[in-house]
């Protein structure tokens, strides 16, 4: 079974149609998982909540991200900037009744969910464990509290990672040992890792292979939608993948 995996596509629809235009020609995709963060930033918020609602497959787990979080609940202290701030402010201002249904009753409002896929034992967060929203998954430490899961999936970063970390265990077949895979599927619509293409990742649960793809999208359309009312700031770094 092949999963898709996407995380803060950030109301960028020109980035969220090239994934879907090829993730939509891969057969042996069945599910979805999403990350958080749909919204703000760019300028489609309401767009890309419509284009989510056409995805094909079943979507697996679908959670809040800070984005959803601060703007449904109009709490904005924790951005690190006024603009940051001011942006979700207008992102507010625009939401349609139907996206504004649609994170209130299809998003796992939480931040995190625990599910089972194919057997397995997965963990999503938008942050991690120790802030499900705003802090981003640090691999310091033993991170005893993700062992007990064989697959932990976290956004928020909008820097893909792919880390399999081995805990002792009572296991002799497996030398003592239980694997736990950290995927970060890097961001759709504002990666920041000095690549300015969509990106998202392809879990196969069969055969635990991940790929991490990323897609070119047209980048100008995108930016032609600014039309002042946040700092452009958030337009020009589509450009840079910053």
């Amino acid at each position: 079974m092949q999963v898709l995996v996407m995380s803060d596509i950030h109301g960028n629809l020109a980035a969220l149609e090239a994934v879907m235009d090829l993730a939509g020609s891969c057969p042996d995709i069945a599910g979805c998982i999403l990350l958080g963060d749909l919204i703000d930033y760019g300028m489609h918020s309401n767009e890309v909540i419509s284009e989510i609602e056409k995805i094909p497959f079943p979507i697996l787990c679908n959670i809040w991200g800070n984005h959803e979080q601060a703007v449904c609940l109009e709490d904005y202290e924790r951005f690190s900037s006024e603009r940051g701030r001011n942006s979700a402010r207008n992102t507010r201002a625009h939401l349609n009744e139907a996206s504004w249904k649609y994170m209130r009753e299809n998003m796992i409002r939480d931040g995190f969910l625990r599910f089972d896929v194919a057997g397995k034992k997965c963990l999503a967060v938008h942050g991690s464990l120790e802030d499900y929203y705003w802090k981003s998954l640090s691999f310091a430490g033993e991170l005893l509290s993700y062992r007990e899961y064989d697959y932990v999936f976290s956004g928020h970063a909008h820097i893909p990672h792919f880390v399999e970390k081995f805990y002792k265990a009572e296991d002799q077949e497996h030398r003592n040992q239980k694997k736990t895979v950290f995927i970060n599927p890097g961001s759709v619509g504002q990666p920041r890792n000095h690549n300015p293409r969509a990106q998202f990742a392809v879990l196969d649960f069969e055969t635990g292979a991940v790929m991490f793809q990323n897609v070119a999208y047209d980048i100008k359309r995108e930016q032609a939608a600014f039309a002042g009312e946040v700092d452009l700031f958030y337009r020009d770094r589509l450009e840079l993948g910053i």
